[in-house]
């Protein structure tokens, strides 16, 4: 049956594949580029199930199951060399940790005699073919390895009922909770005068000496602004890395895959609103890719301290302030979406306010100026501890 779903996935990633082949192969304008990324970014992300579907199935098939016993907790995991899956459970939460034999035609008939135990309002079953002695034995040896008497009876209400809080694959050492007791200030927001903020204000402060000094109109801010969302995506992919470790295999593709179709369209709109202009909509689809490669030219400086700004919250406040510890990868997955979204909603109201009044300078520093106004905010918020992780983000 799984190999039945994993080639029913693989015909559409083929196929995928191929139109992103063909796009890569013949494009001459920017429409028929974001046609070539935003392939790319599906083929990407669709072809997370069929390489979730065939590592699964592998492990079903060839895969050794390994119980490891540390004190305070079991580990059971089923793996390859380089692949596998470990499920770490709470030896204070066990229950009714027993020998089983299933009937002959159940769903686990397989495994034959096995150990099993309660976890909250779940069974948990593993092992295969063992004798009664040896699950004797086996219970002895989980619960002096785990330094904890199992318990027997029924689960409590709040463990049917409440949300179990998930445990790391890697526990936390006696020397991992004092770090953490030191580093309890990471709750504290950074200040208007921390240097990660300072950076914040200056790098985005070149594109009002951009406006001034150098001519740049509203097409090269928002084209700079576009830019800084795949910066801020390219930091979040780092995020998801530290965080999922193994897991982030298929959770960092999985990213590339939505965030860079997201980005691809979100650039053919803005090239083709600020940069061409709204009189060009009906009119011949994209631009010349030796225009568009121009637009970044000149924005180097902006992109280069913006790189360097984001690049010193990451490690400051990410690494710094070991904010890895308080997320997960499903809340880093969708982290840069609420920053970028009503970022981009601000600066494209003021965008038309500028277009409607003729570009003026003023005007534009405005708009700016209301960018590092929300940039701020979404900062201070966001590394402000715990209670920041469900209000704006940023970097």
């Amino acid at each position: 049956m799984l190999a039945a779903f994993d080639a029913a996935f693989l015909i559409p990633a083929v196929t995928t594949f191929r139109q992103a082949w063909d796009a890569w192969s013949r494009f001459e304008s920017l429409f028929d580029l974001v046609a070539a990324v935003f392939l790319s970014a599906w083929l990407t992300g669709w072809s997370i199930a069929p390489l979730l579907m065939t590592s699964i199935l592998l492990l079903m098939l060839f895969g050794r199951e390994v119980l490891t016993v540390r004190p305070g907790r079991v580990e059971i995991g089923i793996g390859l060399p380089l692949l596998g899956l470990t499920a770490v459970y709470d030896a204070a939460k066990m229950r009714n940790l027993r020998r089983v034999e299933p009937p002959p035609k159940s769903g686990t008939a397989w495994r034959g005699a096995h150990l099993a135990f309660d976890y909250g309002a779940n069974a948990t079953e593993f092992g295969s073919a063992i004798d009664a002695a040896r699950a004797a034995s086996l219970i002895r040896g989980i619960q002096a390895g785990t330094r904890s008497a199992i318990r027997s009876g029924e689960a409590t209400s709040a463990e049917r009922e409440g949300e179990w809080e998930p445990v790391p694959l890697l526990a936390e050492s006696a020397e991992d909770a004092a770090a953490e007791e030191e580093v309890a200030w990471v709750n504290e927001p950074p200040s208007l005068t921390s240097l990660s903020a300072l950076l914040l204000i200056a790098a985005n402060l070149v594109p009002v000496a951009g406006a001034i000094f150098l001519g740049w109109e509203l097409s090269d801010v928002m084209v700079l602004y576009w830019a800084e969302s795949a910066i801020i995506g390219f930091y979040n992919l780092c995020k998801i890395i530290l965080i999922g470790r193994w897991f982030a295999l298929l959770a960092g593709p999985f990213f590339l895959g939505h965030f860079g179709g997201f980005m691809a369209v979100h650039f053919l709109f803005v090239y083709t609103l600020f940069v061409k202009g709204p009189g060009t909509f009906g009119g011949e689809p994209g631009g010349d890719l030796s225009e568009v490669w121009a637009l970044f030219g000149d924005l180097w400086p902006a992109l280069l301290a913006l790189f360097l700004s984001h690049g010193y919250s990451f490690v400051t406040n990410f690494l710094g302030r070991q904010e890895y510890r308080r997320r997960t990868v499903s809340h880093q997955m969708g982290e840069p979406y609420g920053r970028i979204v009503f970022m981009h909603l601000v600066l494209i109201f003021g965008g038309f306010l500028v277009l409607l009044l003729g570009s003026p300078v003023p005007v534009l520093i405005a708009v700016i100026g209301l960018k590092v106004f929300l940039d701020l905010r979404a900062h201070i918020r966001q590394h402000g501890g715990k209670k920041a992780e469900n209000g704006t983000q940023s970097n």
